[in-house]
């Protein structure tokens, strides 16, 4: 049984595609079986995405890093509408990683790096202003956690760890560790039983 947190999901491949938009941008995504939320973005991935946009409008150049990119709706949207802005999407399902390059060519962006990692353990060289995860909650708390945990080593000083979580998913348990690891962790946005939890690295 393969699933979208696997290295290489065994299922037959059909790809189709989507349009999403978020204000005035558009994007068209290809998504195939054996990824998270085929077909459509799901309502976490949207609710993170508004919500960190809304938070951090356009500006100066940040580093960004999508964690458990998918097929590259929350990393390549911030990439478009951020576009000085350094983007890095990384999976363990090489299935979608090849749909994230595919969608990063499809959409004409070009700020993006799109590399294979399980959890963070190839980032742990880099450095980011944010980073960002809809964690794979099926993979299990203990990959959740060490998303959580290795974030706070590539953060620069002041830099931010956005999660959007269900609470009946183990929102409680996110939060509470992103309070040890980070020494704070507010709610700044919810809805329909999805929350965005944000910490900021001392």
């Amino acid at each position: 049984m393969s699933h979208y947190y696997d290295n290489d999901p065994n299922v037959r491949s059909e790809r189709t595609s989507f349009d999403y938009f978020y204000r005035d941008t558009k994007l068209s995504f290809l998504t195939d079986h054996g990824v998270f939320s085929k077909g459509k973005i799901d309502f976490g991935s949207d609710l993170l995405i508004s919500t960190f946009l809304n938070l951090n409008p356009p500006g100066p150049k940040k580093r960004i890093l999508d964690v458990g990119c998918g097929y590259g709706p929350i990393g390549l949207t911030c990439a478009k509408v951020l576009p000085h802005s350094e983007v890095t999407l990384v999976d363990v399902n090489e299935r979608a990683l090849g749909l994230a390059s595919d969608n990063q060519k499809h959409n004409h962006i070009d700020n993006v790096e799109v590399k294979v990692s399980n959890c963070l353990d190839n980032m742990i060289d880099k450095t980011f202003d944010f980073v960002l995860t809809n964690p794979p909650i099926r993979a299990g708390k203990e990959v959740v956690h060490r998303i959580l945990e290795q974030s706070v080593d590539v953060l620069v000083s002041g830099g931010a760890l956005y999660v959007v979580i269900q609470k009946k998913q183990g929102m409680p348990s996110a939060k509470k560790k992103m309070q040890e690891i980070f020494g704070n962790a507010e709610i700044v946005e919810k809805s329909k039983g999805y929350y965005i939890l944000k910490s900021v690295k001392a």
